[in-house]
């Protein structure tokens, strides 16, 4: 059934089938030949009770908050801020990128839109500059990576949607892990241009006059960063409040600014209500798709299997990780993180395994099927930003990053506090 289910899956997805399609058909035919009951006509109430939820109403509102800073052009200034501070170090724009990418992701909760914002404003300067275009794309591609693991996330509140895991928690759990994975970035990158100068540029030194004027450009993003997550930490606000306060403090920094306009927040709400749309479609099918696999037994059968085959609590959590490794190849990253986590996340947390800690791992295994091909977003996202040139370009630049994210992976799985110190803190 197990086999069955993964080969109509991949057969849709190949297809260019959307993928909550997807999800659906998968689920209808698993329920035809599996199922003794009728389980499509509980359709209606399971997909109801899906989007039934006060908590999914916080990812309409940082796609929002993340739409406005795109539109506004706040991250522009952010990235000439940084870019002052980090083009010295071996690799020159390189650093810029990831950088800003890191500052960018603790306010927009989204992958795409970081890369996308930063592939706007980076790429014309790389092109300018006559970087190499491998390894200045994909440090584009991996820096935009950051955006779901970095609070706020959007893909963090549906793993908490979805395991009943404190929000609040996962996102205290995300910032360290994050900015040790973009320290790990902007290191492994100094040491490739080091060892390899010519998929760098040229370093480039600013006074420190430029650096501390430039300072006044980070401050729209810290200040949104302070509201959002200062008030879930504090207690004052719920990640959905939060959200809410967040697209208002955006909209109140643009307008002083003098860069907040009608067309603005038009185009802002258009892309957001794209976005939402797409990704509740996705959940609502994902929860239909796991009542199907629930109730015909493939949970069961899955779980099952993992039992008789008498591995250890790490041998599981190895054979996850590998699991995931490969599935990230070929599926987009949200539709992977609803298939599976419901079926897998029960079986390791039933091992011994932190809910809060496997979410970060998780997450981070899911940041890494952005930048996989064939299916890694981000590849595509920065690819269609550039507008020209081979899409192997992209793809392999982002392969070192690739190498530092299983690093990560390992520095989480051998020291647990980096992802559960400031959890423990809030208890």
């Amino acid at each position: 059934m197990i086999l069955t289910a993964l080969i109509i899956l991949l057969a849709l997805l190949v297809l260019s089938v959307p993928v909550a399609a997807t999800l659906v058909v998968l689920a209808l035919m698993l329920d035809e030949f599996f199922s003794p009951f009728p389980l499509f006509r509980a359709m209606g109430d399971v997909l109801w009770t899906a989007s039934d939820s006060f908590l999914l109403i916080a990812i309409p509102l940082f796609i929002l908050l993340g739409e406005i800073l795109v539109r506004t052009g706040i991250a522009k200034g952010t990235y000439r801020s940084l870019e002052s501070w980090l083009s010295w170090l071996p690799g020159g724009l390189l650093h810029a990128n990831i950088g800003t990418a890191t500052l960018f992701s603790a306010t927009s909760g989204s992958s795409v839109a970081t890369a996308a914002t930063i592939g706007t404003v980076a790429i014309p300067q790389g092109k300018e500059m006559k970087y190499d275009p491998r390894l200045f794309t994909g440090s584009i591609a991996a820096g935009g990576t950051l955006g779901i693991m970095i609070p706020p996330s959007i893909n963090l509140i549906v793993y908490g949607f979805l395991t009943e895991t404190s929000i609040p928690q996962l996102f205290a759990a995300g910032l360290l892990p994050g900015l040790l994975l973009a320290t790990l970035f902007i290191v492994g990158t100094a040491l490739i241009c080091i060892w390899k100068p010519s998929l760098g540029g040229p370093s480039v030194s600013h006074s420190w006059g430029e650096r501390i004027s430039g300072l006044r450009n980070l401050i729209p993003v810290l200040a949104l960063f302070g509201i959002v997550v200062g008030s879930i930490y504090t207690g004052l606000a719920t990640p959905t409040e939060a959200a809410s306060l967040g697209v208002l403090g955006a909209m109140v920094i643009a307008l002083s600014m003098g860069k907040l306009s009608t067309k603005v927040i038009i185009e802002a709400l258009d892309g957001t209500m794209k976005t939402t749309g797409m990704i509740m479609l996705i959940i609502m099918a994902s929860y239909f798709l796991n009542f199907v696999l629930a109730s015909s037994g493939v949970t069961r059968e899955l779980t099952g299997f993992l039992a008789s085959a008498g591995l250890g609590p790490y041998s599981t959590l190895m054979l996850a990780i590998l699991i995931y490794i490969v599935l990230g190849f070929f599926i987009e990253t949200l539709s992977l993180m609803v298939i599976t986590i419901p079926i897998v996340a029960p079986i390791i947390i039933g091992m011994g395994f932190d809910p809060v800690w496997l979410g970060i791992l998780l997450i981070l295994l899911i940041e890494m099927a952005l930048i996989t091909p064939p299916v890694g977003l981000n590849l595509y996202v920065v690819q269609g930003v550039r507008q020209g040139g081979p899409f192997s370009d992209v793809m392999v630049g982002a392969m070192p990053y690739v190498a530092m994210m299983l690093v990560m992976a390992v520095i989480l799985i051998l020291f647990p506090s980096v992802a559960l110190f400031l959890p423990g803190l809030m208890n």
